[in-house]
Protein backbone atom coordinates (compact mmCIF):
# COMPACT_ATOMS: atom_id res chain seq x y z
CA UNK A 1 0.00 0.00 0.00
CA UNK A 2 2.75 2.39 -0.38
CA UNK A 3 1.85 5.52 -1.73
CA UNK A 4 4.46 5.71 -4.63
CA UNK A 5 3.29 2.19 -6.02
CA UNK A 6 -0.48 3.80 -5.91
CA UNK A 7 1.36 6.51 -8.09
CA UNK A 8 2.26 4.06 -10.66
CA UNK A 9 -0.84 2.47 -10.60
CA UNK A 10 -2.16 5.25 -11.76
CA UNK A 11 -0.41 5.90 -14.98
CA UNK A 12 -0.01 2.42 -15.82
CA UNK A 13 -3.76 2.56 -15.27
CA UNK A 14 -4.39 4.40 -18.71
CA UNK A 15 -2.53 2.10 -20.74
CA UNK A 16 -4.30 0.30 -23.65
CA UNK A 17 -3.21 -2.80 -24.47
CA UNK A 18 -5.14 -4.36 -26.95
CA UNK A 19 -8.54 -3.85 -28.67
CA UNK A 20 -10.81 -6.20 -28.39
CA UNK A 21 -14.62 -7.34 -28.29
CA UNK A 22 -16.64 -9.27 -26.06
CA UNK A 23 -16.11 -12.37 -28.79
CA UNK A 24 -12.38 -11.68 -29.61
CA UNK A 25 -10.21 -12.00 -26.79
CA UNK A 26 -6.72 -9.93 -27.27
CA UNK A 27 -3.58 -11.81 -29.01
CA UNK A 28 -0.80 -9.29 -27.99
CA UNK A 29 -0.64 -6.07 -26.53
CA UNK A 30 0.07 -2.54 -28.16
CA UNK A 31 2.99 -0.86 -26.74
CA UNK A 32 1.66 2.82 -26.88
CA UNK A 33 0.54 4.64 -23.58
CA UNK A 34 -2.36 7.21 -23.62
CA UNK A 35 -3.48 10.35 -21.45
CA UNK A 36 -6.22 9.92 -19.96
CA UNK A 37 -8.13 12.84 -20.90
CA UNK A 38 -7.85 11.70 -24.10
CA UNK A 39 -8.58 8.41 -23.88
CA UNK A 40 -11.61 6.24 -22.73
CA UNK A 41 -13.57 7.64 -25.53
CA UNK A 42 -14.74 4.77 -27.66
CA UNK A 43 -15.75 1.05 -27.28
CA UNK A 44 -12.42 -0.09 -28.08
CA UNK A 45 -10.48 1.92 -25.87
CA UNK A 46 -11.96 1.15 -22.95
CA UNK A 47 -11.89 -2.47 -23.88
CA UNK A 48 -8.90 -1.86 -24.44
CA UNK A 49 -7.88 -0.89 -20.72
CA UNK A 50 -10.03 -3.76 -19.61
CA UNK A 51 -7.58 -6.16 -20.85
CA UNK A 52 -4.80 -5.13 -18.72
CA UNK A 53 -6.48 -6.17 -16.06
CA UNK A 54 -6.39 -9.95 -16.98
CA UNK A 55 -2.69 -10.17 -16.80
CA UNK A 56 -0.33 -7.60 -15.86
CA UNK A 57 -1.35 -6.25 -12.03
CA UNK A 58 -0.71 -9.68 -11.07
CA UNK A 59 1.90 -10.82 -12.44
CA UNK A 60 3.92 -10.34 -9.21
CA UNK A 61 0.96 -12.41 -7.43
CA UNK A 62 2.15 -15.30 -9.40
CA UNK A 63 5.02 -16.62 -6.81
CA UNK A 64 2.81 -16.32 -4.41
CA UNK A 65 -0.12 -18.01 -5.86
CA UNK A 66 2.08 -20.99 -6.09
CA UNK A 67 4.27 -20.73 -2.35
CA UNK A 68 0.41 -21.21 -1.01
CA UNK A 69 0.28 -24.55 -2.08
CA UNK A 70 3.83 -25.23 0.02
CA UNK A 71 1.93 -23.90 2.76
CA UNK A 72 -1.10 -26.22 2.32
CA UNK A 73 0.79 -29.33 1.58
CA UNK A 74 0.63 -29.77 -1.81
CA UNK A 75 3.75 -28.77 -3.16
CA UNK A 76 7.20 -29.17 -1.77
CA UNK A 77 9.70 -26.51 -2.29
CA UNK A 78 12.53 -25.68 0.16
CA UNK A 79 15.17 -23.32 0.33
CA UNK A 80 15.07 -19.40 -0.01
CA UNK A 81 11.94 -17.92 1.06
CA UNK A 82 10.11 -21.11 0.49
CA UNK A 83 11.18 -22.91 3.23
CA UNK A 84 9.08 -20.50 5.75
CA UNK A 85 5.75 -21.67 3.80
CA UNK A 86 6.89 -25.42 3.87
CA UNK A 87 7.77 -24.85 7.86
CA UNK A 88 4.75 -22.55 9.12
CA UNK A 89 7.70 -20.01 9.67
CA UNK A 90 6.12 -17.10 7.96
CA UNK A 91 7.02 -13.36 8.74
CA UNK A 92 7.03 -10.10 8.02
CA UNK A 93 9.98 -9.69 5.57
CA UNK A 94 9.27 -12.55 3.12
CA UNK A 95 10.18 -11.66 0.01
CA UNK A 96 7.48 -13.53 -1.66
CA UNK A 97 4.44 -11.79 0.72
CA UNK A 98 5.63 -8.29 -0.44
CA UNK A 99 5.49 -9.20 -4.10
CA UNK A 100 2.15 -10.92 -3.31
CA UNK A 101 0.76 -7.92 -1.35
CA UNK A 102 1.68 -5.03 -3.85
CA UNK A 103 0.31 -7.49 -6.96
CA UNK A 104 -2.97 -7.71 -5.26
CA UNK A 105 -3.17 -3.82 -4.06
CA UNK A 106 -2.17 -2.59 -7.34
CA UNK A 107 -4.87 -4.82 -9.23
CA UNK A 108 -7.66 -2.84 -6.81
CA UNK A 109 -5.56 0.46 -7.77
CA UNK A 110 -6.04 -0.52 -11.65
CA UNK A 111 -9.35 -1.32 -11.10
CA UNK A 112 -10.68 1.62 -9.19
CA UNK A 113 -9.15 3.91 -11.22
CA UNK A 114 -9.65 2.71 -14.92
CA UNK A 115 -13.45 2.06 -13.80
CA UNK A 116 -13.56 5.80 -12.87
CA UNK A 117 -12.21 6.68 -16.10
CA UNK A 118 -15.07 4.49 -18.10
CA UNK A 119 -17.73 5.81 -16.01
CA UNK A 120 -16.57 9.20 -16.77
CA UNK A 121 -15.81 8.07 -20.64
CA UNK A 122 -17.49 8.34 -24.31
CA UNK A 123 -17.91 4.43 -24.77
CA UNK A 124 -21.54 3.20 -25.44
CA UNK A 125 -23.76 2.09 -22.40
CA UNK A 126 -23.14 -1.63 -23.45
CA UNK A 127 -19.53 -1.49 -23.60
CA UNK A 128 -19.44 1.15 -20.43
CA UNK A 129 -21.46 -1.44 -18.12
CA UNK A 130 -19.14 -4.59 -19.64
CA UNK A 131 -16.24 -2.90 -19.06
CA UNK A 132 -17.06 -1.82 -15.27
CA UNK A 133 -18.30 -5.33 -14.56
CA UNK A 134 -14.84 -6.57 -15.60
CA UNK A 135 -13.18 -3.69 -13.37
CA UNK A 136 -15.27 -5.11 -10.14
CA UNK A 137 -15.05 -8.55 -10.76
CA UNK A 138 -10.90 -8.40 -10.94
CA UNK A 139 -11.34 -5.84 -8.15
CA UNK A 140 -13.36 -8.37 -6.03
CA UNK A 141 -11.40 -11.23 -6.99
CA UNK A 142 -8.17 -9.18 -5.42
CA UNK A 143 -10.05 -8.74 -2.20
CA UNK A 144 -10.97 -12.11 -1.88
CA UNK A 145 -7.20 -12.85 -1.80
CA UNK A 146 -6.62 -10.15 0.57
CA UNK A 147 -8.66 -11.29 2.89
CA UNK A 148 -8.37 -14.82 2.88
CA UNK A 149 -4.53 -13.84 3.12
CA UNK A 150 -4.40 -11.07 5.87
CA UNK A 151 -7.64 -11.27 7.66
CA UNK A 152 -8.76 -7.85 8.46
CA UNK A 153 -7.43 -5.42 5.71
CA UNK A 154 -8.41 -1.83 4.92
CA UNK A 155 -10.50 -0.65 2.30
CA UNK A 156 -9.45 1.44 -0.26
CA UNK A 157 -12.77 2.08 -2.44
CA UNK A 158 -11.28 5.16 -4.26
CA UNK A 159 -7.48 5.35 -5.02
CA UNK A 160 -7.69 9.41 -6.14
CA UNK A 161 -9.73 10.69 -3.64
CA UNK A 162 -7.56 9.03 -0.35
CA UNK A 163 -4.57 10.07 -2.36
CA UNK A 164 -5.52 13.62 -3.41
CA UNK A 165 -6.61 13.67 0.48
CA UNK A 166 -3.56 12.46 1.96
CA UNK A 167 -4.87 10.09 3.48
CA UNK A 168 -4.07 6.29 1.67
CA UNK A 169 -1.58 5.73 4.26
CA UNK A 170 -3.69 6.35 7.17
CA UNK A 171 -6.46 3.29 6.37
CA UNK A 172 -7.43 1.47 9.03
CA UNK A 173 -7.77 -2.48 9.02
CA UNK A 174 -11.56 -3.56 8.50
CA UNK A 175 -12.64 -6.66 10.25
CA UNK A 176 -12.83 -9.54 7.50
CA UNK A 177 -16.53 -10.05 7.77
CA UNK A 178 -17.24 -6.52 6.73
CA UNK A 179 -14.61 -7.18 3.72
CA UNK A 180 -16.41 -10.06 2.99
CA UNK A 181 -19.75 -8.15 2.47
CA UNK A 182 -17.55 -5.42 0.67
CA UNK A 183 -17.22 -8.40 -1.82
CA UNK A 184 -20.06 -9.08 -1.89
CA UNK A 185 -21.67 -6.10 -2.97
CA UNK A 186 -18.47 -5.31 -5.65
CA UNK A 187 -19.94 -8.65 -7.10
CA UNK A 188 -23.34 -7.51 -7.04
CA UNK A 189 -22.71 -4.69 -9.23
CA UNK A 190 -20.52 -6.95 -10.99
CA UNK A 191 -23.25 -9.40 -12.00
CA UNK A 192 -25.57 -5.94 -12.52
CA UNK A 193 -23.41 -4.87 -15.13
CA UNK A 194 -21.88 -7.98 -17.40
CA UNK A 195 -23.37 -9.37 -19.98
CA UNK A 196 -25.25 -12.67 -20.02
CA UNK A 197 -22.41 -14.71 -21.62
CA UNK A 198 -19.38 -14.20 -23.09
CA UNK A 199 -16.92 -16.14 -25.25
CA UNK A 200 -12.73 -16.56 -25.53
CA UNK A 201 -11.86 -15.83 -21.84
CA UNK A 202 -13.68 -12.64 -21.03
CA UNK A 203 -15.70 -12.14 -18.12
CA UNK A 204 -19.75 -12.48 -18.26
CA UNK A 205 -22.18 -12.38 -15.66
CA UNK A 206 -22.12 -16.24 -14.95
CA UNK A 207 -18.45 -15.43 -14.00
CA UNK A 208 -19.30 -13.08 -11.41
CA UNK A 209 -21.80 -15.59 -10.19
CA UNK A 210 -19.74 -18.10 -9.97
CA UNK A 211 -17.09 -16.66 -7.69
CA UNK A 212 -20.15 -14.77 -5.69
CA UNK A 213 -20.88 -18.66 -5.01
CA UNK A 214 -17.24 -19.30 -3.70
CA UNK A 215 -17.50 -16.13 -1.68
CA UNK A 216 -20.57 -16.80 0.24
CA UNK A 217 -18.84 -20.26 1.18
CA UNK A 218 -15.94 -18.58 2.75
CA UNK A 219 -18.14 -16.10 4.21
CA UNK A 220 -20.27 -19.00 5.66
CA UNK A 221 -18.38 -19.31 8.55
CA UNK A 222 -16.22 -15.99 9.34
CA UNK A 223 -17.79 -15.51 12.24
CA UNK A 224 -16.80 -18.76 14.27
CA UNK A 225 -19.92 -20.81 13.26
CA UNK A 226 -21.66 -21.32 10.05
CA UNK A 227 -24.41 -19.25 8.47
CA UNK A 228 -27.12 -20.70 6.80
CA UNK A 229 -28.26 -17.85 5.06
CA UNK A 230 -24.54 -18.00 3.97
CA UNK A 231 -24.43 -21.17 2.37
CA UNK A 232 -28.20 -21.23 0.93
CA UNK A 233 -26.63 -18.42 -1.09
CA UNK A 234 -24.04 -20.32 -2.13
CA UNK A 235 -25.76 -22.84 -2.71
CA UNK A 236 -28.29 -21.40 -5.07
CA UNK A 237 -25.94 -19.31 -7.01
CA UNK A 238 -23.58 -22.02 -7.53
CA UNK A 239 -26.63 -24.30 -9.04
CA UNK A 240 -28.06 -20.78 -11.14
CA UNK A 241 -24.44 -21.40 -12.84
CA UNK A 242 -24.48 -24.65 -14.00
CA UNK A 243 -27.83 -24.98 -15.02
CA UNK A 244 -27.91 -21.59 -17.04
CA UNK A 245 -24.52 -20.83 -17.77
CA UNK A 246 -24.41 -23.25 -21.17
CA UNK A 247 -21.10 -24.28 -20.35
CA UNK A 248 -20.00 -27.29 -19.35
CA UNK A 249 -17.13 -29.72 -17.98
CA UNK A 250 -14.43 -30.68 -20.25
CA UNK A 251 -14.56 -33.98 -21.14
CA UNK A 252 -10.63 -34.69 -20.50
CA UNK A 253 -9.66 -33.20 -17.17
CA UNK A 254 -6.22 -32.48 -18.74
CA UNK A 255 -8.07 -30.25 -21.24
CA UNK A 256 -8.35 -27.79 -19.08
CA UNK A 257 -4.73 -27.06 -18.82
CA UNK A 258 -3.06 -27.59 -22.14
CA UNK A 259 -2.34 -24.69 -24.43
CA UNK A 260 -5.56 -25.60 -26.22
CA UNK A 261 -7.40 -25.15 -22.44
CA UNK A 262 -6.78 -21.41 -23.31
CA UNK A 263 -10.29 -21.74 -25.11
CA UNK A 264 -11.86 -24.05 -22.76
CA UNK A 265 -15.38 -22.81 -21.51
CA UNK A 266 -15.15 -24.82 -18.13
CA UNK A 267 -11.86 -21.85 -17.47
CA UNK A 268 -14.47 -19.39 -16.26
CA UNK A 269 -11.89 -16.79 -14.39
CA UNK A 270 -8.36 -16.86 -15.67
CA UNK A 271 -5.50 -14.52 -15.87
CA UNK A 272 -4.99 -14.64 -19.90
CA UNK A 273 -1.27 -14.35 -19.91
CA UNK A 274 0.51 -13.25 -23.10
CA UNK A 275 3.79 -13.21 -24.94
CA UNK A 276 4.74 -9.54 -25.50
CA UNK A 277 7.42 -6.47 -25.08
CA UNK A 278 5.49 -5.68 -22.34
CA UNK A 279 7.25 -7.38 -19.53
CA UNK A 280 4.28 -9.15 -16.91
CA UNK A 281 1.67 -9.25 -19.35
CA UNK A 282 3.18 -13.02 -19.92
CA UNK A 283 2.79 -16.79 -17.37
CA UNK A 284 6.28 -17.13 -15.83
CA UNK A 285 5.32 -20.66 -14.22
CA UNK A 286 7.12 -22.68 -16.42
CA UNK A 287 10.32 -21.27 -15.37
CA UNK A 288 9.84 -21.49 -11.56
CA UNK A 289 8.31 -24.57 -11.59
CA UNK A 290 9.57 -26.41 -14.82
CA UNK A 291 12.27 -29.17 -15.41
CA UNK A 292 15.69 -27.46 -16.41
CA UNK A 293 15.84 -27.62 -20.39
CA UNK A 294 12.05 -27.82 -20.90
CA UNK A 295 11.96 -25.53 -23.70
CA UNK A 296 15.17 -23.57 -25.44
CA UNK A 297 15.12 -20.58 -23.28
CA UNK A 298 17.81 -21.55 -20.62
CA UNK A 299 14.89 -20.23 -17.92
CA UNK A 300 13.50 -23.18 -16.19
CA UNK A 301 15.06 -23.56 -12.41
CA UNK A 302 12.58 -25.57 -10.38
CA UNK A 303 12.87 -29.49 -10.77
CA UNK A 304 14.23 -29.81 -7.01
CA UNK A 305 10.22 -29.41 -6.03
CA UNK A 306 7.16 -31.04 -6.74
CA UNK A 307 4.03 -32.29 -5.88
CA UNK A 308 4.14 -33.29 -2.16
CA UNK A 309 4.28 -36.85 -0.81
CA UNK A 310 1.03 -36.41 1.00
CA UNK A 311 -0.68 -35.04 -2.15
CA UNK A 312 0.57 -38.16 -3.80
CA UNK A 313 -0.80 -40.07 -1.29
CA UNK A 314 -3.98 -38.33 -1.62
CA UNK A 315 -4.27 -39.65 -4.96
CA UNK A 316 -3.55 -43.34 -3.67
CA UNK A 317 -0.57 -42.95 -5.68
CA UNK A 318 3.21 -44.07 -4.40
CA UNK A 319 6.55 -43.20 -6.02
CA UNK A 320 7.96 -46.14 -4.30
CA UNK A 321 5.69 -48.71 -6.19
CA UNK A 322 7.24 -50.49 -9.08
CA UNK A 323 5.73 -48.47 -12.35
CA UNK A 324 5.07 -51.57 -13.66
CA UNK A 325 2.63 -52.39 -11.41
CA UNK A 326 1.84 -49.44 -9.02
CA UNK A 327 -2.08 -48.65 -8.61
CA UNK A 328 -2.77 -45.45 -10.72
CA UNK A 329 -6.68 -44.94 -11.20
CA UNK A 330 -7.26 -41.36 -11.57
CA UNK A 331 -6.57 -39.39 -14.57
CA UNK A 332 -6.13 -35.92 -12.31
CA UNK A 333 -2.75 -37.60 -11.33
CA UNK A 334 -1.02 -37.84 -14.84
CA UNK A 335 -2.39 -34.26 -15.31
CA UNK A 336 -1.06 -32.69 -12.39
CA UNK A 337 1.80 -34.40 -11.76
CA UNK A 338 4.49 -36.71 -13.63
CA UNK A 339 7.16 -39.39 -12.64
CA UNK A 340 9.32 -42.25 -13.60
CA UNK A 341 7.10 -44.14 -16.06
CA UNK A 342 5.26 -41.21 -17.43
CA UNK A 343 4.82 -39.56 -20.85
CA UNK A 344 3.10 -36.31 -21.34
CA UNK A 345 1.31 -36.30 -24.97
CA UNK A 346 0.93 -32.83 -25.11
CA UNK A 347 4.41 -31.93 -24.25
CA UNK A 348 6.80 -31.86 -26.55
CA UNK A 349 5.36 -33.26 -29.01
CA UNK A 350 7.96 -32.71 -31.66
CA UNK A 351 9.51 -35.63 -29.34
CA UNK A 352 6.45 -37.34 -29.73
CA UNK A 353 5.52 -36.69 -25.93
CA UNK A 354 7.65 -35.57 -23.49
CA UNK A 355 8.92 -39.13 -21.78
CA UNK A 356 9.82 -38.34 -17.82
CA UNK A 357 12.69 -40.95 -17.55
CA UNK A 358 14.21 -39.83 -20.99
CA UNK A 359 13.62 -36.10 -20.08
CA UNK A 360 16.25 -36.85 -17.18
CA UNK A 361 18.86 -39.60 -18.31
CA UNK A 362 18.99 -39.51 -21.87
CA UNK A 363 20.90 -36.87 -23.91
CA UNK A 364 19.68 -37.56 -27.29
CA UNK A 365 16.27 -36.87 -25.95
CA UNK A 366 17.40 -34.01 -24.01
CA UNK A 367 20.53 -32.35 -24.02
CA UNK A 368 20.10 -30.67 -20.88
CA UNK A 369 19.69 -33.95 -19.19
CA UNK A 370 21.61 -34.23 -16.03
CA UNK A 371 21.88 -38.58 -15.78
CA UNK A 372 20.08 -37.50 -12.55
CA UNK A 373 17.03 -37.44 -10.86
CA UNK A 374 16.40 -34.35 -8.96
CA UNK A 375 13.04 -33.45 -6.99
CA UNK A 376 13.52 -35.45 -3.81
CA UNK A 377 9.18 -36.21 -3.71
CA UNK A 378 9.85 -38.00 -7.13
CA UNK A 379 7.29 -35.79 -9.27
CA UNK A 380 7.39 -32.70 -10.46
CA UNK A 381 4.33 -30.83 -12.13
CA UNK A 382 2.62 -31.08 -15.31
CA UNK A 383 -0.15 -28.61 -14.65
CA UNK A 384 1.53 -24.75 -15.43
CA UNK A 385 3.95 -26.17 -17.71
CA UNK A 386 3.43 -25.68 -21.67
CA UNK A 387 6.53 -27.09 -23.48
CA UNK A 388 8.51 -26.27 -25.87
CA UNK A 389 8.46 -23.49 -28.25
CA UNK A 390 6.96 -26.10 -30.82
CA UNK A 391 4.19 -26.80 -28.68
CA UNK A 392 3.82 -22.86 -28.55
CA UNK A 393 3.44 -22.39 -31.59
CA UNK A 394 2.00 -25.23 -32.59
CA UNK A 395 -0.93 -24.58 -30.82
CA UNK A 396 -0.86 -20.22 -30.71
CA UNK A 397 0.24 -19.78 -34.04
CA UNK A 398 2.70 -17.53 -32.11
CA UNK A 399 6.69 -17.98 -30.05
CA UNK A 400 7.09 -18.49 -26.61
CA UNK A 401 9.84 -16.41 -25.16
CA UNK A 402 12.37 -16.29 -21.82
CA UNK A 403 10.07 -16.92 -18.84
CA UNK A 404 7.01 -15.96 -20.92
CA UNK A 405 4.19 -18.31 -22.03
CA UNK A 406 0.72 -17.12 -23.33
CA UNK A 407 -0.19 -20.17 -21.47
CA UNK A 408 -3.83 -19.19 -19.18
CA UNK A 409 -3.99 -19.73 -15.39
CA UNK A 410 -7.18 -21.14 -14.23
CA UNK A 411 -8.42 -19.07 -10.85
CA UNK A 412 -12.48 -20.38 -11.04
CA UNK A 413 -13.73 -23.35 -13.13
CA UNK A 414 -16.54 -24.61 -13.50
CA UNK A 415 -15.48 -28.03 -11.96
CA UNK A 416 -14.98 -25.89 -9.08
CA UNK A 417 -18.63 -24.60 -8.58
CA UNK A 418 -19.86 -27.93 -9.50
CA UNK A 419 -17.69 -28.76 -5.71
CA UNK A 420 -19.39 -25.78 -4.42
CA UNK A 421 -22.88 -26.82 -4.65
CA UNK A 422 -22.06 -30.05 -3.45
CA UNK A 423 -20.11 -29.08 -0.20
CA UNK A 424 -22.65 -26.42 0.40
CA UNK A 425 -26.12 -28.91 0.46
CA UNK A 426 -23.17 -31.24 2.70
CA UNK A 427 -23.02 -28.20 5.19
CA UNK A 428 -26.87 -27.74 5.12
CA UNK A 429 -27.19 -31.57 6.28
CA UNK A 430 -28.36 -31.90 2.85
CA UNK A 431 -25.72 -34.65 1.48
CA UNK A 432 -28.34 -36.85 -0.13
CA UNK A 433 -29.56 -34.02 -1.93
CA UNK A 434 -30.27 -35.79 -5.86
CA UNK A 435 -28.48 -32.75 -7.76
CA UNK A 436 -25.86 -32.03 -4.93
CA UNK A 437 -24.97 -35.79 -5.77
CA UNK A 438 -25.18 -35.28 -9.38
CA UNK A 439 -22.93 -32.50 -9.49
CA UNK A 440 -20.16 -34.41 -7.23
CA UNK A 441 -20.61 -37.34 -9.03
CA UNK A 442 -20.16 -35.28 -12.37
CA UNK A 443 -16.75 -33.87 -11.20
CA UNK A 444 -15.28 -37.36 -9.66
CA UNK A 445 -16.49 -39.90 -12.71
CA UNK A 446 -14.66 -37.61 -15.33
CA UNK A 447 -11.57 -38.36 -13.30
CA UNK A 448 -12.29 -41.84 -12.37
CA UNK A 449 -14.35 -42.87 -15.63
CA UNK A 450 -15.35 -46.70 -13.93
CA UNK A 451 -15.94 -45.12 -10.32
CA UNK A 452 -19.58 -46.04 -8.98
CA UNK A 453 -21.72 -43.09 -8.25
CA UNK A 454 -21.47 -41.75 -4.13
CA UNK A 455 -24.89 -42.22 -2.96
CA UNK A 456 -24.65 -40.04 0.26
CA UNK A 457 -22.15 -37.20 1.19
CA UNK A 458 -20.14 -36.22 3.85
CA UNK A 459 -17.80 -33.14 4.20
CA UNK A 460 -14.82 -35.44 4.20
CA UNK A 461 -16.00 -36.99 0.56
CA UNK A 462 -16.01 -33.43 -0.72
CA UNK A 463 -13.07 -31.69 0.89
CA UNK A 464 -10.84 -34.80 -0.49
CA UNK A 465 -12.25 -34.28 -3.69
CA UNK A 466 -11.75 -30.48 -4.20
CA UNK A 467 -7.98 -31.65 -3.11
CA UNK A 468 -7.61 -33.92 -5.97
CA UNK A 469 -9.86 -31.72 -8.51
CA UNK A 470 -8.06 -28.36 -7.71
CA UNK A 471 -4.46 -29.69 -6.92
CA UNK A 472 -1.60 -27.26 -7.12
CA UNK A 473 -4.29 -24.63 -8.49
CA UNK A 474 -3.73 -21.90 -5.34
CA UNK A 475 -6.99 -22.97 -4.22
CA UNK A 476 -6.18 -25.59 -1.29
CA UNK A 477 -4.37 -22.94 1.44
CA UNK A 478 -8.00 -20.78 1.19
CA UNK A 479 -9.68 -24.04 1.82
CA UNK A 480 -7.66 -24.55 4.93
CA UNK A 481 -8.81 -20.85 5.99
CA UNK A 482 -12.50 -20.90 5.70
CA UNK A 483 -12.20 -24.42 7.50
CA UNK A 484 -10.35 -22.57 10.16
CA UNK A 485 -13.10 -19.95 10.69
CA UNK A 486 -15.29 -22.42 12.33
CA UNK A 487 -13.44 -25.87 12.93
CA UNK A 488 -9.88 -25.07 13.15
CA UNK A 489 -9.20 -27.70 15.14
CA UNK A 490 -9.66 -29.84 12.16
CA UNK A 491 -7.95 -27.31 10.07
CA UNK A 492 -4.90 -27.52 12.44
CA UNK A 493 -4.86 -31.48 12.62
CA UNK A 494 -5.04 -32.22 9.16
CA UNK A 495 -2.00 -29.92 8.26
CA UNK A 496 -0.11 -31.54 11.17
CA UNK A 497 -0.55 -34.96 10.14
CA UNK A 498 0.74 -34.37 6.82
CA UNK A 499 3.72 -36.43 5.15
CA UNK A 500 5.68 -32.65 3.88
CA UNK A 501 8.68 -33.98 3.94
CA UNK A 502 10.99 -35.46 1.53
CA UNK A 503 12.50 -38.58 0.36
CA UNK A 504 16.08 -39.64 0.46
CA UNK A 505 17.85 -41.69 -2.05
CA UNK A 506 15.46 -41.61 -4.77
CA UNK A 507 18.42 -41.02 -7.94
CA UNK A 508 19.77 -44.18 -7.03
CA UNK A 509 15.91 -46.22 -7.79
CA UNK A 510 15.01 -44.23 -10.46
CA UNK A 511 18.49 -44.42 -12.53
CA UNK A 512 19.04 -48.09 -11.70
CA UNK A 513 15.13 -48.31 -13.15
CA UNK A 514 16.47 -46.73 -16.33
CA UNK A 515 19.27 -48.37 -16.71
CA UNK A 516 18.11 -51.95 -16.00
CA UNK A 517 14.22 -51.83 -16.00
CA UNK A 518 14.86 -53.27 -12.67
CA UNK A 519 12.87 -51.66 -9.41
CA UNK A 520 15.05 -52.23 -6.41
CA UNK A 521 14.66 -49.66 -3.58
CA UNK A 522 17.48 -50.96 -1.30
CA UNK A 523 20.32 -50.07 -2.76
CA UNK A 524 24.18 -50.34 -2.06
CA UNK A 525 27.48 -49.06 -3.75
CA UNK A 526 30.34 -50.90 -4.23
CA UNK A 527 31.51 -50.25 -0.57
CA UNK A 528 28.32 -51.72 0.89
CA UNK A 529 27.24 -47.90 2.05
CA UNK A 530 23.00 -48.36 2.40
CA UNK A 531 21.05 -46.12 -0.54
CA UNK A 532 17.58 -47.43 0.65
CA UNK A 533 14.78 -45.42 -1.00
CA UNK A 534 12.86 -43.73 1.98
CA UNK A 535 10.81 -41.27 3.64
CA UNK A 536 12.17 -38.72 5.81
CA UNK A 537 10.73 -39.50 9.19
CA UNK A 538 13.18 -37.71 11.20
CA UNK A 539 11.96 -33.60 10.35
CA UNK A 540 9.08 -32.84 12.71
CA UNK A 541 5.75 -31.93 12.13
CA UNK A 542 5.26 -28.14 11.74
CA UNK A 543 3.91 -26.01 14.46
CA UNK A 544 0.88 -25.28 13.40
CA UNK A 545 -1.49 -23.33 15.42
CA UNK A 546 -4.83 -20.89 14.81
CA UNK A 547 -2.23 -17.65 14.05
CA UNK A 548 -0.83 -20.02 11.17
CA UNK A 549 -4.11 -19.16 9.00
CA UNK A 550 -3.56 -15.42 8.78
CA UNK A 551 -0.03 -14.30 6.58
CA UNK A 552 1.72 -11.22 8.65
CA UNK A 553 1.45 -8.16 6.33
CA UNK A 554 5.12 -7.06 5.05
CA UNK A 555 7.23 -4.95 6.57
CA UNK A 556 7.25 -2.04 3.66
CA UNK A 557 3.30 -1.80 4.51
CA UNK A 558 3.78 -2.06 8.22
CA UNK A 559 5.99 0.85 8.07
CA UNK A 560 4.13 3.29 5.59
CA UNK A 561 0.80 2.74 7.41
CA UNK A 562 1.37 2.14 11.09
CA UNK A 563 -2.74 1.30 11.08
CA UNK A 564 -2.65 -1.66 10.21
CA UNK A 565 -0.80 -2.81 13.35
CA UNK A 566 -4.04 -1.35 15.46
CA UNK A 567 -7.46 -3.74 16.15
CA UNK A 568 -9.38 -3.96 13.20
CA UNK A 569 -12.79 -2.00 13.50
CA UNK A 570 -16.16 -2.10 11.81
CA UNK A 571 -17.59 -0.70 8.79
CA UNK A 572 -21.16 -0.79 7.69
CA UNK A 573 -19.66 -0.90 4.10
CA UNK A 574 -23.06 -0.79 2.77
CA UNK A 575 -23.45 2.74 4.06
CA UNK A 576 -20.39 3.94 3.64
CA UNK A 577 -19.45 2.88 0.06
CA UNK A 578 -21.15 3.10 -3.31
CA UNK A 579 -20.90 2.30 -6.98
Amino acid sequence: MKINKIKIFLAASVMGLGLTSCEDFLDRPTEDSYVAGGYYKTDAECIAAVDYLYNSPWYDFQRGFFSFEVLAGNLYVSGGDYTAFLNFGLTSNNEHIRNMSYSLWAVNGHSNVVRKYIEDGGASEAVKNQTVGECLLWKAMAYFYLVRTFGDVPIVHDNATMITAGTYNEQPKVKKADVYEYIVMTLEKAIELLPEQCTQGRLDKYCAKGLLAKVYLAKAGVNGQLNSADLQMAANLSKDVIDNCGRSLEKNYCDCFTLEGNNSPENMIAWRWVVSSQWTSQNTFQSDLGMTGMDEYGDCWGEWGGPSVDLQDAFGFNVLDDPATRPDVDTRRKATMMTVGDVVPYLWRDHGGFDYMRFEFDKDYNPAAYGQHRCTTGCNLVKYMYGNNADHVAVLGTSAARMASSLCTPLLRLADVYLIFAEAKVLLNQGNDADALKAFNTVRQRAIPNALPVTSLTFDDVWKERRLELACEGDRWFDFVRLSYYNPEKAINELKAQRRNSYWNLDRTFKHYYETGQWLLENKDDEGKDYTTEYDTTTPAPNVTISSFTVPFPMEDLTFNPLLKEDAIHVDVREEYHY
